[in-house]
């Protein structure tokens, strides 16, 4: 049994709260942190009566020395953050000056630019070797679990993979003509952000959702989805053997797309900052703002998620082609914890991750991505704890 930090009280963080909870055999203690420390207060009361203990902070995750206060005083075993992506980096350092073990969900991107990078993050390896603790970078379902499904597939199907393709299709309403699933600041920057996919050892660059495929998806039927960059492809085209190309594909529904249009026409995706009523402001985070709060979706939505990595390699010198996926309901994921599937799928494996760092099971020193430890006992804990996958050896392909 150990002891885990949590920092943010938002949709990831509110479902991989209540699975600490549900799991009390490993997580005898949490504390929930946020610079609203009211949010974090509601959760625990919700939370209140089970045999993992709760308490709760307010703290400043720009802040190194908040920080490093408030992990002194509670002394975790390991640090999950679920803030902001532009807060990874003082969370690490403030790992760093405790010694504390680290796990995220997202890589670190600059503020001020639509940059989606390991680099300064694994700039940190040395220092993290040196203070002989881990920080497992990834730990949601993608990045995340398209990683753990990367490792099993190379580990238990393949001799080499040569080709991956990450799909993530969202067939879910919530009656809105637009509102994002996840934090709408970083939803909006990824889908502006120019494409790329990772090909015969280089990066090739594609306009915004300019590459587009329809592709049937198990028990959600054919969906309209289109390339973007994702982070886990600069990881896993360093850490899976034989990979010629990996590419990362989304749904998008129309009224999405045409809202979306509109507002970057007018302006409203900028993140560069212009001066309103005598201030300065950024666009996007003025039209985050307005936007449904992803976190109210939850009692709206109905629908299922498919996420998922077809893989195309060599086994015993034939060809092979292996699908794994999981099928999340919004409904079902509202009833058990309050939250519709975008949080579900990566709160769960947020939980999982840390339970293992958490209990030894991976834990050396260094910066690590999470395809570079072993999947089984994180496979195991999707079946557990509500993510359970489907494997299919006739799948079909995207091209």
């Amino acid at each position: 049994m150990g002891r885990a930090l949590i920092i943010g009280c938002g949709g990831v963080a509110s479902v991989a709260i209540h699975k600490c909870c549900q799991n009390s055999d490993a997580f005898e203690e949490i504390m929930i942190a946020s610079r609203t420390k009211s949010k974090c207060d509601a959760l625990k009361d919700k939370l209140s009566g089970g045999k993992t203990k709760v308490r709760t902070a307010q703290v400043d995750a720009d802040n190194v020395a908040e920080l490093v206060a408030l992990i002194s005083g509670f002394k975790p075993d390991v640090v999950l953050n679920l803030a902001l992506p532009y807060q990874d980096l003082t969370i690490m350092d403030a790992c760093l000056a405790t010694k504390t073990h680290y796990v995220d969900t997202a890589n670190y991107e600059p503020l001020d630019t639509a940059k989606f990078e390991y680099k300064w993050q694994w700039a940190y390896k040395e220092r993290f070797e040196k203070a002989g603790i881990t920080a497992l970078l990834g730990s949601g379902f993608d990045p995340g679990v398209t990683g753990v499904f990367s490792a099993y597939a190379q580990k238990h199907q393949f001799d080499e993979i040569n080709y991956i393709d990450i799909l993530d299709a969202n067939a879910g309403d919530h009656g809105y003509p637009f509102a994002t699933n996840f934090n709408p600041e970083i939803n909006i920057r990824e889908v502006t952000a120019r494409g790329s996919y990772w090909e015969n050892g280089r990066w090739v660059e594609t306009a915004p959702m300019e590459i587009k495929r329809v592709y049937n998806f198990p028990e959600i039927g054919p969906k309209d989805m289109y390339l973007l960059h994702h982070e886990e492809l600069e990881s896993l085209a360093l850490n899976i053997k034989g990979i010629k190309r990996i590419r990362f594909f989304m749904t998008f529904g129309q009224s999405y797309l045409t809202h979306l249009k509109c507002l970057e026409d007018v302006g409203m995706t900028s993140i560069e900052p212009i001066e309103f009523d005598g201030r300065m402001i950024v666009p996007l985070q003025f039209l985050k703002a307005v936007l449904p709060d992803p976190a109210s979706l939850g009692p709206r939505t109905k629908g299922k998620t498919n996420i998922g990595c077809i893989f195309t390699g060599k086994k015993d010198g034939k060809d092979k082609t292996y699908y794994l996926y999981n099928v999340c309901d919004h409904e079902a994921s509202y009833r058990e914890v309050g939250s519709q599937a975008i949080s579900y799928t990566t709160g769960v494996p947020a939980m999982i991750g840390t339970m293992l760092v958490m209990n030894g099971t991976w834990r050396k020193p260094g910066v690590f991505n999470i395809e570079q430890f072993d999947p089984d006992p994180f496979m195991d804990g999707l079946n557990k704890w509500g993510l359970p996958w489907q494997e299919s050896f006739t799948p079909e392909l995207v091209d």
